[in-house]
């Protein structure tokens, strides 16, 4: 069973617009801000080169180390975990080659995807509110239909999707475990500061 703690505020990278040196800098600042893990989500880049950052993301910093949507490249760099889409590979099938303690996280956006986080560790849930940061986001769901959606899979719930300061405790306040964010930590001027702010807001 995973460690909640851990979901408290996941740091989710956007890009290596400075190169992976400036990506881990900025991930290692996130840390020492708060941030309680981080979710390596590259978009565009090859398998090769996302299990090299991977892998220096491990080495870098103290917190876990997750990726998106991708459990092969996770485990080859010895991530503790992957988080899934609906369209990722199942739960139940990254159980048979994930080594032990390996978690799992789950994205969940509305009732259809409920189903498919059957087994994982934790869902994201969102996105909450407005955002700018995924293309494929959709619509704000809002603070009840997070909730409801947390009840429904019951498991740890962490919101996504618009999270600032001035709505984070909002998702606390509605049953979270935490909250994470991709822009307002890794688009900031200071990962460091903006990752402490987000933990105070959320009284996390």
């Amino acid at each position: 069973m995973i460690d909640v703690r851990i979901l408290r505020l996941i740091a989710i990278t956007d890009n290596v617009r400075d190169g992976q040196a400036g990506l881990v800098a900025r991930a290692s600042a996130a840390v020492e801000g708060g941030a309680t893990c981080v979710q390596l989500r590259l978009k565009d880049v090859s398998a090769r080169d996302l299990v090299g950052v991977a892998r220096e993301l491990v080495r870098a910093v103290a917190v876990p180390v997750i990726v998106n949507d991708r459990a092969d490249v996770a485990i080859a760099a010895g991530a503790a975990g992957v988080h899934l889409g609906a369209d990722d590979m199942p739960v139940s099938n990254v159980r048979l080659i994930a080594p032990p303690g390996f978690f799992i996280g789950a994205s969940v956006g509305c009732d259809a995807e409920v189903p498919y986080a059957v087994g994982a560790d934790y869902v994201g849930i969102g996105p909450v509110f407005a955002t700018v940061s995924k293309d494929d986001a959709g619509v704000a769901i809002g603070v009840r239909e997070f909730s409801r959606l947390a009840t429904a899979t019951g498991l740890p719930a962490v919101g996504i999707g618009g999270i600032t300061m001035d709505v984070a405790r909002l998702v606390i306040d509605a049953g979270g475990a935490g909250i994470a964010a991709i822009s307002p930590i890794f688009g900031a001027t200071d990962p460091k500061e903006a990752a402490r702010a987000l933990r105070s807001a959320s009284g996390m």
